[in-house]
């Protein structure tokens, strides 16, 4: 009933989007429970098993929603209606499934949402696997030409890999949700491969894939396209070049997202276009067009002015590795302050230590939810883990990052990373 956290299914339609959502969450005691069997029960009875376009799945540890962008940019510039499946959002729920160029509406959701309620019966999904059976039900009824799926979290157990992706992407694989994962690459590497499919295309746009992913490959008799070795890219801050089996792109614009792994993404995303048949063919010109386009907020996202403003989503170590990349290439005049709010599942110490040497002054908050990490507790791993700076804890992001910017003079730069919790708030209070 609205302002509970429960909705009576028999009488859902009177009830809003928020309603909806804060009862999904109630579904599962469980945030994660990997596995395929309660989807796959549920799509059964739902007719969901297959899409009836192509369908591009994309895991990787990072560069999911990147390659999903650059894709799907494309594709549109290109004119072909596209079907864009991603997790997870960064301000509006509706801003996860984008479907023939707009974002779905409130009533398609709660539609959906009703069709998995009806076919559940008492099945215990989890939130993300009842948003995810709701977007496959809208996408199997649009008229989309593609449907592009990024995978939540793994690839072999994840509900997206319900479907049989025609082409399965992995972009990066290194270390992230260890307790579900494994603690080390090939374990990384093997529950990511499991989005590949016999005989079916694959690419990984990892230069230095796990023997894992290569070896699941071989043994299903997928065809593995990976970074480096069947397509390469070329070029500078300038722009660059692409060349892939029977296909070369020249005089490709430098993406719009920042940081250099961009190339990569992008890269993967022309040979994930490539594999995609003569059905869905794009030009050189129309494919520069799609990479110059593509955009998606929190990635490395720069807000100009007197005091550098730099919002990232990066909540693993490779990902603050590639920021850390961009701060040393664009050193300020001034000093670095980091506003730093992570998950309590995460590594911080691996996260905050990649970018050693490039912070002056950290501000650390307290993020919601189960998952969240109390501001003071990160600030007391940060004074232990760098012991010559200042380290200051906040109630929330938006006073660190009211504290910060306020501390800040021209020429300064001030930093925000560590989860899409973190983006989300300083773009909302910068917006």
């Amino acid at each position: 009933m609205p302002g509970t956290s429960i909705i009576e299914p028999t009488a859902t339609a009177e009830y809003g989007l928020e309603d909806w959502l804060r009862w999904q969450e109630s579904l599962n005691p469980k945030l994660v429970d990997l596995g395929l069997d309660r989807c796959a029960r549920v799509a059964a009875r739902m007719g969901l098993e297959a899409l009836p376009m192509p369908v591009v799945s994309v895991a990787g540890t990072n560069g999911k929603g990147s390659c999903v962008a650059y894709l799907s940019s494309i594709l549109e510039c290109a004119g072909y209606p596209v079907a864009a499946y991603t997790s997870p959002y960064l301000h509006r729920y509706n801003e996860s499934l984008r479907v023939c160029g707009r974002e779905v509406r409130d009533d398609e959701l709660i539609a959906a949402f009703n069709n998995v309620e009806q076919a559940r019966d008492s099945i215990a999904l989890t939130f993300f696997e009842f948003r995810t059976l709701a977007a496959l039900d809208i996408i199997r009824r649009s008229q989309a030409s593609v449907a592009l799926l990024e995978v939540g979290l793994g690839g072999r157990l994840d509900a997206v890999n319900l479907v049989d992706a025609d082409v399965a992407v992995v972009t990066s694989v290194d270390l992230d949700h260890m307790d579900w994962l494994g603690t080390d690459r090939d374990s990384v590497g093997r529950e990511k491969a499991g989005i590949f499919r016999p005989g079916r295309p694959a690419v990984c746009g990892d230069p230095s894939p796990p023997a894992s992913l290569c070896e699941h490959a071989r043994s299903l008799g997928a065809g593995l396209h990976t970074l480096g070795h069947d397509y390469t890219w070329h070029g500078d801050d300038a722009g660059w070049s692409w060349q892939g089996p029977g296909a070369v792109y020249g005089d490709l614009p430098v993406p719009a997202m920042g940081g250099a792994f961009q190339n990569d993404n992008a890269a993967t995303a022309l040979m994930a276009l490539q594999l995609l048949g003569p059905s869905l063919r794009v030009d050189a010109a129309t494919a520069a067009e799609g990479i110059a386009n593509a955009f998606l907020p929190g990635r490395q996202q720069i807000i100009a002015g007197e005091i550098e403003c730099l919002i990232d989503v990066a909540h693993n170590a490779e990902a603050a590795r590639g920021l850390a990349a961009t701060l040393r290439a664009r050193p300020p005049a001034g000093r670095t302050q980091a506003v730093y709010a992570v998950l309590a599942d995460k590594d911080k110490t691996a996260i905050a230590g990649a970018l050693a040497g490039l912070v002056d002054e950290w501000h650390t908050a307290t993020l919601p939810g189960p998952r969240g990490q109390s501001g003071e507790g990160l600030a007391r791993s940060l004074r232990r883990q760098f012991p010559d700076h200042p380290v200051t804890a906040h109630a929330d992001i938006a006073e660190a990052w009211r504290v910060a910017m306020s501390g800040a003079r021209r020429g300064d730069r001030v930093v925000a990373f560590g989860s899409f919790l973190t983006a989300r708030e300083v773009l909302s209070v910068e917006n």
